[in-house]
């Protein structure tokens, strides 16, 4: 039996001036009005150009989403992935009609509540309690309706201490809670949320994660944009990889996050920098090199499962006996933490200093990972950071003939495992 489609969007592109706020000018308006009085094509949608930040424009206008067609099925769990920049946002404000598109349709079925950024729908002046009528009449619900919400609302929330305070004195964790809740616990045929669980911390991101899939267990629609992509592997049977506003892939969640980090993370094996120019840093501690080592260099810079490898810092003390420790983050492109090290702590003299950590072999699984960087000064206080520091794959040399395919899991050891 086939399951009723509630968004359909056809051929739907958006394109913006650039450099204005507005439509545009009075002339180009006048241009557009004469193509149309006479049938044409307006002459501006012919001249927009990729959106691609990297490349400096030549045009006026460029394509936020170009050209894009895709359906969903009521009851579908569908995850957005691709870089900054891509037209995700640009997306999910067309289909929640926050935005027209400047081509194409889309026609939606149901009832939706969006949350594309903290706050979505409040009123500043408005307390916790009227902002949740005030939603919950915007959605089409009757007040007996959002009454019998109300409560678990709050609950979930955990502003009840706030709850008839203007929500401008919110703190912006609290502003996203009541949020969520706001757009969870309506009941919405269609929930849409865009990156804002990134403002929550581990705790209500894990509580909104799990109310999401309690929300598609009821039957109802979930499009859902993140850069964690163990987030969106969890929660979305489906998703679709966006670049530079056009659809790149689209299909199950595995299959497209693997086209992902394919296609976009890259390896990053060696940084340096110059001291005296443009060292990233402070006035504590000035970074000036980070590097992979293998032990061997024949298979050029490919490291394998099998094969141990170094990783080395070099950085300058600007504080004669500074209290310092390096903290090292090793994460999956998909955002799992695989460990976290530190070196023991210990006053420096002024000058350069370098730290080695070792990489044994057998510990990583084929993957790709990301380091990032603290210099601590004690446990509560850090003298700087750097994240995505270094990118690095990982290889499995004997993939082809295994009879597994990819082992699971972020790490692999080699760890003693008898049977007597």
């Amino acid at each position: 039996m086939s399951k009723e489609v509630v968004i359909k969007a056809e051929h739907i592109s958006k394109q913006y001036r650039l450099g204005q706020v507005g439509t545009g000018t009075l002339s180009h308006d006048l241009k557009r009005w004469w193509a149309l009085a006479r049938g044409k094509e307006d002459p501006y949608l012919k001249v927009g150009v990729e959106n691609d930040r990297t490349r400096k424009a030549t045009s006026e206008y460029a394509w936020a989403v170009r050209d894009i067609s895709f359906e969903i099925c009521q009851g579908d769990t569908i995850g957005i992935i691709g870089k900054n920049g891509a037209g995700k946002s640009t997306l999910l404000k067309l289909l929640s009609r926050v935005t027209s598109p400047t081509q194409g349709e889309i026609k939606i079925k149901g009832r939706i509540a969006s949350l594309l950024e903290v706050g979505t729908g409040f009123h500043p002046e408005l307390t916790g309690r009227e902002n949740i009528y005030m939603n919950g009449a915007i959605l089409g619900m009757t007040k007996k309706e959002i009454t019998r919400k109300f409560d678990e609302i709050v609950d979930f929330a955990g502003v009840a201490m706030y709850i008839d305070t203007p929500v401008k004195r919110y703190s912006s964790g609290m502003y996203v809670r009541l949020a969520f809740g706001v757009a969870a616990h309506l009941e919405p045929e269609i929930l849409i949320v865009d990156e804002v669980l990134a403002v929550g911390d581990a705790e209500f991101q894990k509580k909104c994660l799990g109310k999401m899939n309690d929300v598609a267990s009821h039957g109802r629609t979930i499009i859902f944009v993140s850069h964690n992509m163990q987030a969106v592997q969890g929660l979305c049977k489906s998703a679709m990889y966006l670049k530079s506003g056009k659809v790149v892939d689209i299909g199950p969640t595995d299959k497209v996050i693997n086209n992902y980090l394919s296609r976009e993370v890259k390896n990053c094996l060696e940084r340096k920098w110059n001291l005296d120019d443009d060292a990233p840093g402070n006035d504590k501690i000035k970074l000036l090199s980070a590097e992979i080592i293998l032990d061997s260099t024949e298979d050029g810079a490919v490291i394998d499962v099998n094969t141990a490898f170094d990783i080395r810092f070099g950085f300058h003390n600007n504080v004669e006996n500074q209290m310092v420790n390096l903290s090292f983050f090793l994460y999956t492109a998909s955002g799992i933490c695989v460990f976290n090290v530190g070196t023991v702590a210990q006053r420096l003299t002024k000058g350069h200093h370098s730290s080695t950590l070792r990489i044994p072999a057998k510990l990583l699984n084929d993957d790709v990972y990301t380091i990032n960087l603290f210099f601590v000064k004690d446990t509560a206080s850090v003298l700087y950071k750097t994240e995505d520091l270094l990118t690095f794959e990982v290889v499995d040399g004997q993939r082809d003939v295994a009879w597994y395919g990819k082992w699971p899991g972020a790490v692999r050891p080699a760890l003693d495992f008898t049977v007597s």
